[in-house]
């Protein structure tokens, strides 16, 4: 047996994680009407009482980030004064897009501007499907899919970036705690720190998977009239694991860079596409009128709960959007840390929070924009496409556009390959995580992660479909949430105290030479 194989088969983190994750599974599996209800009851339970404190922590997350990109931290460079990227600033962030929230973008990026464009979200008293309700639908949209959602994947894998190339320490969740709960020792508490992270990951990535099935479901059945039932989603989870498996065996270098680049080279050909063919001139006016609405409400957005007129908008939008984030970021972080190494504090906070949401800011615009343009102007009723089948929002658009067709395949190809990427990083990440921090875990363990994923997204999809889905996120993300705090307080106390040994060096270092100068005058 080889160190790789010692480090997850005798690794507590990992079979405690194993099992926890496969009884859930298996309840799933024999009892789906159970987990469909007990899914209801439970995401109705946390978003009600718990709303407020994601809303109050994310918006915490993203003024650490930035006070920590503008202070006098934000040139230190993750790995060393003099060490450099490994990748390319556009690799870079096609890594960042694919891997973290493109499945999302691609998803909600007609279905929710439609959504709101429909049912109207609190605070305005629009009529639905009017003018006024398309602003609102697209301030909004960008609200949600914005930086409020990079947040905590930037804040993770800043810590974990940090910790790993600066103090040498492993690419685990616990480690990036040790100025708090010290170096050495505790490694019940360490264990579940990290068994928390693991499970968190797994319901995270399960929804995103599931959201892409359900979406690449409701494609195939628009475009090629293949029905969108269970055995259509169960074989392209198996497609999935075929080729992330493929992925997987071609390493990280391989795998994962070019099918990012091929995933944000798609992106842009859509994106394009849909701009030059569909009201360019209106596109480019909502994104600008859309962008200053999202700042102008930035501050009273990320703080509004509709609790005064019992209304469940924002827990069923922010609340659950930013729930799947946290679910989701030790999963995006340790893959963002991962291949950020060489970049400066500053450059990694703009990086992660600032271009990827960027992105989808322009994504939601252009294919938001374009379906919210059909219904106003144009006589279709894509809002009521979107209210029959969220899955079939993107598809029920790109019909109504010259080429629709094969933009429609397009889509499905992107979806496909944002799928394959996302299951293969998430394995790579669950396998450092389950492996003491191997940052090259065995593809054994890999695959048993790979199957456990794709097995709890098929059944959350079969048994309780969408809400599933959400309660997931939400159950994950709120123990993980209580991990990322104290990591925040481990991660300002190590950066304070690495600044203030570097300065004393520094300066050493200068008295040094300025005594040889005189030395040798």
């Amino acid at each position: 047996m080889d160190k790789k194989e010692q480090k997850w088969r005798f690794n507590s983190v990992f079979w405690i994680s194993f099992i926890i994750v496969l009884a859930f599974a298996i309840w799933g599996f024999l009892a789906p009407d159970q987990l469909a209800s007990q899914a209801t009851v439970t995401y109705n339970f946390i978003s009600n009482t718990f709303g407020w404190f994601y809303l109050v922590f994310v918006l915490f997350l993203i003024i650490f980030n930035f006070y920590l990109a503008f202070s006098k931290y934000g040139k230190i460079r993750l790995g060393g004064d003099d060490v450099r990227p490994k990748y390319s600033l556009f690799t870079w962030i096609a890594m960042l897009f694919s891997c973290g929230f493109g499945v999302s973008i691609v998803f909600w990026g007609v279905a929710e501007p439609m959504t709101h464009f429909g049912t109207v979200p609190p605070g305005t008293d629009a009529e639905p499907r009017s003018a006024d309700a398309a602003r609102e639908a697209m301030w909004n949209t960008f609200f949600n899919n914005g930086i409020h959602q990079w947040a905590a994947f930037t804040f993770v894998g800043l810590s974990i970036s940090y910790f790993l190339y600066r103090q040498k320490e492993r690419s685990l969740i616990s480690d990036t705690m040790n100025s708090v709960i010290g170096e050495t020792g505790k490694k019940p508490l360490r264990n579940t720190v990290d068994i928390i992270a693991v499970i968190a990951t797994v319901l995270g990535v399960a929804t995103t998977l599931g959201l892409s099935v359900l979406q690449i479901s409701g494609g195939l059945n628009n475009v090629f009239d293949i029905p969108a039932g269970t055995t259509t989603q169960i074989l392209i989870v198996v497609a999935m694991f075929v080729f992330f498996m493929v992925s997987t065996v071609s390493g990280l270098d391989r795998g994962i860079k070019y099918l990012s680049n091929v995933n944000l080279g798609l992106a842009l050909i859509l994106m394009v596409s849909v701009l030059l063919i569909g009201p360019t001139g209106f596109i480019l006016n909502t994104i600008t009128t859309g962008v200053g609405d999202y700042i102008q409400n930035f501050f009273q957005a990320s703080l509004r709960l509709d609790h005064y007129n019992e209304g469940t908008w924002v827990q069923d939008w922010p609340v659950y959007y930013w729930a799947w984030v946290i679910a989701w970021s030790p999963f995006v972080g340790m893959f963002v840390a991962r291949v950020s190494k060489g970049r400066t504090v500053r450059e990694f906070v703009f990086g992660v929070m600032v271009a990827p949401p960027a992105i989808g800011i322009l994504w939601i615009g252009i294919f938001g924009g374009t379906a919210i343009n059909m219904d106003l102007f144009q006589g279709t009723d894509i809002t009521t496409a979107v209210e029959n089948d969220v899955t079939n929002a993107l598809f029920a658009m790109l019909e109504n556009l010259p080429l629709g067709t094969v933009l429609s395949v397009l889509s499905i190809g992107l979806l496909f390959t944002f799928l394959v990427t996302s299951a293969d990083s998430a394995t790579f990440v669950l396998g450092m995580m389950t492996s003491k921090g191997d940052t090259n875990p065995s593809i054994v363990l890999k695959v048993v992660w790979g199957t456990l994923i794709a097995a709890v997204a098929t059944i959350l999809i079969i048994s309780a479909g969408l809400e599933g889905l959400q309660t997931a996120s939400l159950i994950g993300a709120l123990p993980f949430s209580i991990v990322l705090l104290v990591a925040s307080i481990a991660l300002l106390k190590s950066i304070r105290l690495d600044y203030k040994e570097t300065r004393l060096r520094e300066e050493e270092e200068k008295q040094e030479k300025l005594r040889q100068e005189m030395k040798n005058w």
